[in-house]
């Protein structure tokens, strides 16, 4: 059990079948899990379309942020892991659609794999709250 923080809850957590919880509050601070492009009901969304799976991956990351009295436009840092660094192009397409300067620091790692084959990307997110 975690203790002294605040975790953040959703339902459905599509996390609580693998004993990941979706992230955590601390103070103002809020520190996410990474998360992928799944659905509410636990489907991959956008298979072989990295766009896709990185617009509901960022629609999970928000919840996720507005559950805990956060946002989009409250992240400071984030880490990108990418099956395939020729989709790096489309991690800065994201970056001028979800964000603005200042930007927020990031880290891009090319991975073997994911948690799922179809898996294209993943991204963790430390955010502040009010």
């Amino acid at each position: 059990m975690t203790i002294g923080t605040d975790p953040i809850l959703l339902e459905p957590d599509v996390f609580g079948a693998f004993a990941i919880g979706q992230g955590h509050g601390v103070g103002n601070m809020v520190y996410l899990s990474g998360q992928a492009a799944i659905n509410d009901a636990g489907e991959i969304v956008g298979e072989g379309d990295i766009t896709a799976q990185i617009d509901q991956t960022m629609a999970n990351i928000k919840r996720a942020l507005q559950a805990a009295g956060s946002d989009i436009d409250r992240i400071f840092k984030i880490t990108v892991y990418l099956t395939d660094m020729n989709n790096f192009e489309h991690i800065m397409a994201m970056r001028h659609r979800y964000f603005a300067e200042p930007w927020p620091a990031d880290t891009t790692v090319g991975v073997q794999s994911l948690a799922l084959p179809e898996l294209m990307v993943e991204l963790e997110v430390i955010a502040t709250r009010a």
